[in-house]
C-alpha cells in the first residue's frame, strides 16, 4: 500500500494479488467467470480481504451513469398507506444498493415542482402512484425508467405497473354484506379522478346488479374525515328509504361517516353497517372496530421497487395483482 495511505486501491489489490487491475475489477464486479481463472478470482478476494479493501461505490456509479437513487412520487407524506409503501421500496433499494427519495405531489394530485435540476440527470428511475401522475410532466419524470402503482395497465405512462386486487377487495365486501342481508347501499366514493377509484365504482354497480331488489347511491367527498362528515350527512338524510349499509372508498371516509351517522342518531352497526378499504391503524381505534379490506402497503413498495430493478436490467417484471383481504370486524351486522 503506498505510504500514508488510509485507504486501500484496486492498485494495492493488484499488486498484492499479482494480477491488473483489470484482472481485479472484473473479480470484484462479478464478471470474472470466462475471463480468469478461479484460482486467479479467489486470490484476488483473499487480498481484498486481508486489506479491506472496499470498492469506490460513488465512482463506479459515475462511470457506469448511475446515480443508485429513485424517486417515490405520491399524492402525500400525511397519509399512512403511503408511508406504508415508502418502507417497502426503500427496504427492497436498500438490499440493492439503492436509495429512494420521497416526492408528494401538491394538494395530493397535480403539477409539481421539479425537485432536481433536472431529474433525468439525478436518477435512474421513478415509481409514482397513478393518483400523482400529473407530476411526472413537470418533473420529467415519464422520461425516466418508470413503473406505475394503482395504475390501468393498458393506458400505463410506465415500463410496467403494479396494483393491488381491489376490484376483488371491492367484491369481497359488497359479497359480505349482501350476504348479511342488505339490498340498500350507499357507496361513499372518493372524489378524486383516478383509475383505482374508477375500478371500485366499477365493480360495485356489476356485483350489486347481479343481485335482484338491490339499490345503490353514490356520494362524493375528499378524502378527508370532514369532507366524509358532509357528504354522508347529506346523503343519509335524502327523503326516502335510507341505505342500511355505507361502502367507502377509504377508512377515511368511513370515520367521517361513523361521525355523519352519530350526528343523525344512527347506530353502528345496528342502524348502518359501514365498511372501508385499506386497513389504516384508525380502523381498530374507532368504535365499533371497523370492517376494511387489507391491502398491504408495504407489500405494495416491495413489489413497485423489484419491478423497477427488473426495467432496469431489462428482465420481465413479476405479474399478476396483490391479493388482498376483507378483514370483518364490529361495523357490519344484518340490517334491522
Amino acid at each position: 500500500m503506498a505510504r500514508g495511505s488510509t485507504r486501500p486501491t484496486s492498485r494495492d489489490v493488484a499488486q498484492a494479488a499479482g494480477v491488473s487491475q483489470a484482472a481485479v475489477s472484473l473479480v470484484l464486479g462479478d464478471k470474472w467467470r470466462g475471463r480468469v481463472s478461479e484460482a486467479t478470482a479467489e486470490r484476488v478476494r483473499e487480498a481484498a480481504r486481508d486489506l479491506g479493501y472496499r470498492p469506490n461505490l460513488a465512482a463506479r456509479n459515475l462511470r457506469l451513469g448511475r446515480t443508485r437513487t429513485v424517486l417515490l412520487v405520491v399524492p402525500a407524506l400525511t397519509t399512512e398507506f403511503f408511508a406504508g409503501v415508502y418502507t417497502g421500496a426503500a427496504r427492497v433499494a436498500a438490499e440493492h444498493g439503492f436509495g429512494v427519495v420521497l416526492y408528494p405531489s401538491p394538494e395530493g394530485i397535480g403539477p409539481a415542482r421539479d425537485p432536481f435540476a433536472s431529474a433525468q440527470a439525478a436518477l435512474d428511475g421513478v415509481i409514482a402512484s397513478s393518483m400523482a401522475a400529473d407530476a411526472l410532466t413537470a418533473i420529467r419524470g415519464e422520461a425516466l425508467p418508470l413503473v406505475m402503482l394503482d395504475s390501468d395497465p393498458a393506458g400505463s405512462l410506465g415500463a410496467a405497473t403494479v396494483n393491488l386486487d381491489i376490484a376483488d377487495g371491492f367484491r369481497q365486501a359488497a359479497e359480505h354484506l349482501l350476504s348479511l342481508g342488505h339490498r340498500r347501499f350507499l357507496h361513499l366514493a372518493a372524489d378524486v379522478a383516478s383509475w383505482t377509484f374508477e375500478v371500485r365504482a366499477r365493480e360495485l354497480a356489476a356485483r350489486l346488479a347481479e343481485v335482484p331488489g338491490t339499490s345503490v347511491c353514490t356520494a362524493r367527498a375528499p378524502i378527508s374525515i370532514e369532507g366524509a362528515v358532509t357528504a354522508a350527512a347529506a346523503a343519509l338524510s335524502t327523503p326516502g328509504a335510507r341505505p342500511t349499509a355505507v361502502i367507502c372508498d377509504d377508512d377515511l371516509l368511513a370515520a367521517g361517516t361513523y361521525k355523519a351517522a352519530r350526528r343523525l342518531g344512527l347506530r353502528i352497526p345496528d342502524d348502518l353497517s359501514v365498511t372501508g378499504i385499506d386497513d389504516l391503524a384508525l380502523a381498530t381505534a374507532m368504535d365499533p372496530e371497523l370492517t376494511t379490506v387489507h391491502l398491504n402497503a408495504e407489500l405494495f413498495g416491495e413489489h413497485g421497487m423489484r419491478a423497477l430493478l427488473a426495467v432496469l436490467e431489462d428482465r420481465a417484471p413479476e405479474s399478476g395483482d396483490i391479493p388482498v383481504q376483507l378483514i370483518v370486524r364490529s361495523s357490519t351486522a344484518p340490517p334491522r
